[in-house]
Order: C-alpha cells, then sequence, then structure tokens
C-alpha cells in the first residue's frame, strides 16, 4: 500500500483536475449565453470578448492533458482512479468544443449587423440555447455529484434540443422562401442554431462520460435523436 503522503498527494491532483473541469464549464456556459445574447442584441462588442474567451478555452484544455498525463505517468493508475482521469481529457475536450460553437455563432454577429435579427427569430433562438445550457448545467452538476442515474437521464433528453433545432430550421427556411432578401441572414442564423444543437450533443458526450466514469460501463442503447432537418453543413466541422 501507497505512504498516506502519496495517496494525500495522488487525491490533490485528481481534486485540481476536477476544479479545472468545473471552470472550463462555468466559462464555457458563460460563453454560450454570451454569444447568443450578442446575436440576438448585435452586440458586437460582446461578440469580440466571447471569441477572446475562447482563447482561454483553450489553454485550460491543453493544461488539463498536459497534467492528465503527467498525473497517469507518475502514478499509474487503474480502474476508478484512471477512469476519472481520462474522464477528465474527453469532457475537457467537449467543453472546448463547446467553446467553439459559442465562437463561432458571436463570428456570425458581424455577418448580420446590417439586418439584424427578427425578433419571432430572435426567440427560437434563444429558447434553443435556454435548453442547451440547462443541458450543459446540469451535466456539469452531475460531474460533480458523480451521479450516475443523472447521467442518463440528461442522455436520454438529447432528442429535445434536436426537436426544437428542426423546428427552427424550417421555419428560417420559410421566411428565406417568402423573402429572398432574408437568404444572407438566415443562412447565417441557420449556422448559430446548428451550432447551438451541437453544444446539446457535446452535453450529451459529458454525460455518457460520467455515466462512464461513475460505473465503469457505457451507457445501453442509442441516443434518441429527432433532429429531421436535411444536412446543411457547419462552420464548427
Amino acid at each position: 500500500m501507497a505512504p498516506s503522503h502519496i495517496l494525500t498527494a495522488f487525491d490533490d491532483e485528481l481534486k485540481y483536475l476536477q476544479r479545472r473541469i468545473s471552470e472550463m464549464g462555468g466559462l464555457a456556459e458563460e460563453m454560450v449565453s454570451e454569444s447568443v445574447s450578442a446575436l440576438v442584441n448585435t452586440d458586437t462588442e460582446l461578440a469580440e470578448k466571447v471569441i477572446k474567451d475562447d482563447l482561454v478555452l483553450d489553454e485550460a484544455e491543453r493544461e488539463i492533458g498536459e497534467k492528465a498525463v503527467v498525473i497517469i505517468a507518475r502514478r499509474q493508475p487503474v480502474a476508478a482512479d484512471l477512469r476519472e482521469i481520462m474522464g477528465a481529457i474527453r469532457i475537457a475536450s467537449d467543453l472546448e468544443r463547446v467553446g467553439d460553437m459559442a465562437k463561432n455563432t458571436a463570428k456570425r454577429v458581424i455577418s448580420v449587423q446590417g439586418s439584424g435579427v427578427p425578433r419571432k427569430l430572435a426567440h427560437g433562438i434563444e429558447h434553443l440555447s435556454e435548453l442547451a445550457l440547462l443541458q450543459l448545467k446540469e451535466v456539469l452538476d452531475a460531474y460533480t455529484s458523480r451521479q450516475a442515474d443523472k447521467a442518463s437521464s440528461i442522455r436520454e433528453r438529447d432528442d429535445e434540443i434536436d426537436a426544437i433545432y428542426t423546428s427552427l430550421f424550417r421555419e428560417l427556411l420559410t421566411y428565406m422562401m417568402e423573402d429572398p432578401r432574408n437568404i444572407t441572414s438566415c443562412t447565417h442564423l441557420l449556422f448559430c442554431a446548428k451550432n447551438i444543437e451541437r453544444i446539446g450533443d457535446h452535453a450529451t458526450n459529458i454525460a455518457e462520460m460520467i455515466y462512464y466514469i461513475a460505473t465503469g460501463s457505457q451507457p445501453q442503447g442509442e441516443r434518441p435523436k429527432d433532429d429531421n432537418s436535411p444536412a446543411v453543413g457547419s462552420d464548427d466541422l
């Protein structure tokens, strides 16, 4: 059995990873909220802040990855401890991608600056982002508590965001068909909506990883999906 001071140091290293993940999650939530606010209010200054914050999130992911590699090399963890460390790497990657989605949305703010966002469409974007943010918040809470049942419940609700996205997608297409002058702005909004929908996918990825960390097994069954929109591509690829 390892000496107590070594076990204490190892525990401190795991807690460090957990704390950094929580910090990343808080920043990612803030970026998503601010990117949507910037979009619906055509706030270019706020959009620029989101774009700069993405650099902080990128650096945090790199730091977590490097720290995790050092811990694995030094401690040679197995079983639950190894799942904890590998889970931190995977979750950090998904949170970094959430930041990318927020950044991509923020970049579109300048593109819609001249035309603005119609109130009805803005409401749809806001509703979609509220669902995505709720899912992200709940999955970060599940990470803190290591609740496998909560993580599983979040995973089962993945289709809720997909359904709202599909509805918004169709609404945007209708606007474009009714008036060709809406095509440019609505195309930008389509990309923004897709970015937000992808945030829900990353939250579901995190939920699956939390379930694995807590139980040592993968969730059973396919994810529920309700995205019936045609493939439109995305600038997040």
